[in-house]
């Protein structure tokens, strides 16, 4: 009884060291993992972009304004074709039909007009900026500011300009930059050139009308 009990308190103290030294690793394993692992700051964004191309117009008028944007191999970006190639439209704006969410049961209003198409890698060449004004709720013209920024590797103002669309399905080009292999914009030109298929387009048509002589 006696060989027992002395066991039993030689047993104790072995015990609690070998579970504070457990104790002490998993710790150190925790804190060596926040070091790996750092939390990300708040505010901080990784976007998975190049460029980011941004049109906006006043709150107060609701009409829809549409942004198009075609790159070096023609590939075109819009509400009717919201990915093309490294082209993304990611905010698609309805003037004030999309300006209306549902939270918690009730209607919450939240007036913006804009649009975003994001290029997400580098293609080398020409890229054109269009755009196109879809639908009148105003009878309005309509002022827009458009932006162009370079988002790697820091945000860059590198375009950013004012331009009026004066009735229902007028359409300009707003730029036309060149990238170089870098994707640094290596020249710009507003030379004007129809994106949509609403209208004819001589230089579009040109090389289908060679294929059919």
């Amino acid at each position: 009884m006696r060989i027992s009990r002395r066991h039993h308190q030689l047993a104790d103290p072995f015990t609690d060291l070998l579970f504070n030294t457990l104790l002490g690793f998993t710790l150190l394993f925790f804190i060596a993992i926040l070091f790996m692992n750092p939390i990300a700051k708040l505010g901080n964004i990784n976007y998975k972009a190049e460029y980011i191309i941004t049109v906006s117009w006043p709150e107060d008028q609701p009409d829809d304004v549409d942004l198009w944007v075609q790159d070096p191999y023609r590939e075109t970006v819009s509400y009717l074709r919201k990915e093309a190639g490294w082209l993304n439209l990611d905010r698609d704006d309805r003037g004030d039909l999309n300006d209306t969410v549902m939270i918690n049961g009730k209607k919450v209003v939240h007036p913006i007009n804009q649009e975003v198409v994001t290029i997400r890698g580098i293609i080398s060449g020409e890229y054109i900026v269009n755009l196109h004004y879809y639908q009148s709720v105003s009878k309005q013209p309509v002022k827009t500011v458009v932006k162009i920024e370079k988002v790697n590797p820091v945000l860059r103002l590198v375009y950013i300009d004012q331009l009026v669309l004066d009735k229902v399905d007028d359409e300009k080009t707003v730029l036309r930059f060149e990238l170089d292999g870098n994707g640094e914009i290596v020249a710009m030109n507003q030379l004007s050139k129809i994106l949509t298929p609403y209208r004819l387009d001589p230089e579009q048509l040109a090389p289908e009308s060679e294929q059919s002589l």
